[in-house]
């Protein structure tokens, strides 16, 4: 719904931050490592996953070396298989081995988010939904996570609190009613699109009657989801919500609303194995 902006700044930031972190005043083991010495070696996936996170992987390698020369051996949103290389890479020995935790960590856990939405996508491929990520992102990784959501096949809800209203139980209890809330999300940034969250088919009326651009339908049955497909006619994009699983996708998707937000697409998925081996 969304697009990630500022996405190369992000990019920077992450790395900076994730090699201070690792690297601190200096990498003591790596200096057991003659200066000089040169080395070629390659990452290998040690499962089947999809791919992602190049742009992570190039910039931590710009930062810690540019002299080290790379070659792609798969693409983003590639499927790769279990022991496949992914990448090749040429330089000094040292460099290389200070580069391989924090480019590898970017890799497992993109990968693993990329992975898992394709997973999800495939599920609902025979219908029309299109399946959301949510805000429950890593702290300093929304970017990169939702980055990574969309290489797998699915797609960004907002990417924070300043792009889009969501106007939940909390807000409507403290604007009064829906339609108070809704009318002052228009006043107050008319460009912005206004998507309130609702719990029952009356406060689905509510929302439609006060011409929201989204309507959230949080928990709902899918009797209740059905109904409020009906009840919509088209009107406004339908998004279910809560608690949503791989079990669970399927028939909510086959009722016919607009999208499926997801949030274990970014707080559930597991890292893929990978490893950085040097040529003999």
């Amino acid at each position: 719904m969304q697009n990630i902006r500022n996405l190369q700044t992000d990019i920077v930031i992450n790395v900076t931050s994730a090699l201070r972190e690792d690297i601190g005043d200096g990498d003591i083991t790596a200096q057991l490592i003659p200066p000089d010495k040169q080395a070629i070696a390659s990452v290998f996936c040690r499962e089947d996953a999809v791919f992602c996170g190049t742009p992570w992987v190039e910039e931590t390698l710009r930062q810690i070396d540019t002299t080290i020369q790379y070659r792609w051996l798969c693409k983003e949103g590639d499927t790769i298989k279990q022991d496949q290389a992914i990448i090749e890479l040429r330089g000094n020995a040292r460099a290389l081995l200070t580069a391989e935790r924090t480019l590898l960590n970017f890799i497992q856990s993109l990968s693993g988010t990329a992975t898992l939405s394709r997973a999800y996508a495939n599920k609902v491929a025979h219908t029309q939904v299109k399946l959301l990520d949510t805000r429950k992102t890593i702290p300093g990784l929304r970017s990169a996570q939702k980055y990574a959501v969309k290489i797998g096949g699915c797609h960004n809800h907002r990417i924070g609190l300043y792009d889009a209203f969501l106007i939940k139980e909390n807000h409507i209890n403290a604007c009064g009613s829906i339609s108070a809330a809704v009318a002052k999300a228009q006043h107050l940034h008319p460009n912005k699109p206004v998507e309130v969250e609702v719990e029952n088919l009356l406060q689905l009326d509510e929302a439609l009657k006060a011409k929201a651009d989204i309507i959230m339908l949080d928990n709902f049955s899918l009797e209740d989801l059905r109904e409020a497909v009906k009840i919509n006619s088209g009107k406004v994009k339908l998004e279910a919500s809560g608690g949503i699983n791989d079990k669970t996708l399927v028939p909510i998707a086959e009722t016919g609303v607009d999208f499926i937000s997801i949030g274990a697409l970014t707080k559930d998925c597991k890292a893929i194995d990978l490893s950085m081996l040097f040529h003999s």
